[in-house]
């Protein structure tokens, strides 16, 4: 009988490695992958490493779309050649369900039944180690395929699965880097309208305290031409004008182009009558949907320079020692790039709703936040001090982002 290879691919692991190596984060969101590409690469690896012909690619992952049914990537993906879609579920938390099992299943069935030589094994989790083990019992290799990070070595595999392993190769660097990419937002996707005009106004940020939110300029249109020391914000002759509203008193409101009309710095009293352009109101709170889709904000801009750790208990500046916490600054740096690279893809509207959501984090930004704070770290659990402190820094830096 004739000898294979086959490769049982970890998706979630392969993809949030991958993305860890790319954008410095495991967010799979952050990252565009050309999978017929990556896949390929794999799959010339592994007949190169074993000298045998490739029986099949099992493709580990959780459904896209409700039920467990596969998203349009994962369709694409189970309709290339010699790639087996195998789909676990995501559960209401969005935790995936059903991937560990049938990949353990798989094995020990192909151990069983001699149905391959070698098992290429790419992933990372602990909990497979049992089922690597019952596959060598029935005399079959199981090699472990690992993503490397930036310094060559395997990134995020469990030590007891490297250990069972047969052994530990690395995945070229050269398939990863050229079929993962950090994502960009499409054009298409920016918001956008009929009025260009519109389109390039922008929010500003309210001042430049920490946790500031988000406050619409007094105009609520985009400002006039004009160069930037102008203060009166009066329309300029040639300009066409908005219809004034009515007076609170009954008075007709005249148009604020009239050119009669003293200035702001003249000392001339204004005539009572006219309803001129006051300055808005004081605002801290976020504006509402509404609001920002007239103004048509079209980027996130990160947050400024992050202010010191604080803690509640002391009230002051921390290292984290006195309360158990992980390196205050590796904290620090993980939520500083998952945010950044979450903005890379993600839309005001869709930092409108995360806002909203607070104190509950979307599911998979708390496992991005918790996954790459243990890989950066080395701990493999990490304590609920260090996940608190990590959760708060996340708000602190999410209400500091700006709208441009």
């Amino acid at each position: 009988m004739r000898s294979y290879c086959a490769i049982y691919v970890d998706v979630g692991y392969l993809l949030a490695s991958s993305a860890t190596r790319v954008t410095g984060t495991s967010l799979r969101r952050g990252v565009t992958v050309d999978h017929e590409s990556l896949i390929r690469g794999v799959i010339e690896q592994a007949e190169q490493d074993s000298g045998m012909p490739l029986l099949r690619v099992n493709w580990y992952d959780s459904g896209g779309r409700p039920g467990g049914m596969p998203d349009i990537h994962q369709e694409h993906v189970g309709l290339l050649p010699r790639v087996k879609l195998r789909l676990g579920r995501l559960s209401q938390t969005g935790e995936q369900k059903g991937v560990d099992l049938r990949m353990g299943l798989d094995l020990a069935t192909y151990g069983r039944n001699r149905v391959v030589d070698v098992i290429y094994l790419i992933s990372g989790d602990d909990d497979l180690t049992e089922a690597v083990e019952e596959a060598q019992f029935h005399g079959l290799q199981v090699v472990i395929m690992a993503v490397p990070d930036q310094r060559g070595r395997p990134h995020a595999v469990a030590r007891n699965l490297q250990r069972e392993a047969d052994n530990v190769i690395l995945i070229d660097a050269a398939t990863i880097d050229a079929a993962v990419k950090p994502v960009a937002l499409p054009p298409a996707l920016i918001p956008g309208g009929e009025d260009k005009s519109v389109e390039s106004a922008s929010v500003a940020p309210h001042g430049d305290a920490p946790g500031g939110g988000l406050e619409p300029s007094a105009e609520g249109i985009p400002a006039p031409a004009a160069s930037p020391d102008t203060t009166d914000r009066s329309a300029q002759p040639g300009e066409p004008a908005e219809p004034a509203a009515p007076h609170p008193n009954g008075a007709r409101g005249t148009p604020a182009a009239v050119p009669s009309r003293p200035g702001p710095d003249t000392g001339t009293e204004a005539d009572p009558g006219i309803d001129a352009e006051a300055p808005a109101p004081p605002h801290t709170a976020a504006p509402k949907p509404s609001v920002l889709a007239g103004k048509r904000p079209s980027t996130i801009l990160p947050p400024k320079a992050a202010p010191p750790m604080w803690t509640t208990s002391t009230g002051g500046a921390s290292r984290g020692e006195d309360i158990g916490l992980v390196d205050i600054e590796a904290i620090d740096a993980v939520v500083r790039q998952v945010i950044a690279t979450w903005v890379l893809s993600a839309t005001p509207e869709m930092l409108i709703e995360l806002r909203k959501s607070e104190p509950f984090i979307p599911g998979d930004l708390d496992r991005t936040l918790l996954l790459d704070l243990s890989s950066r770290t080395g701990e493999y659990d990490i304590n609920d001090a260090s996940r608190h402190v990590m959760r708060d820094r996340f708000w602190e830096q999410v209400k500091r982002l700006r709208l441009g």
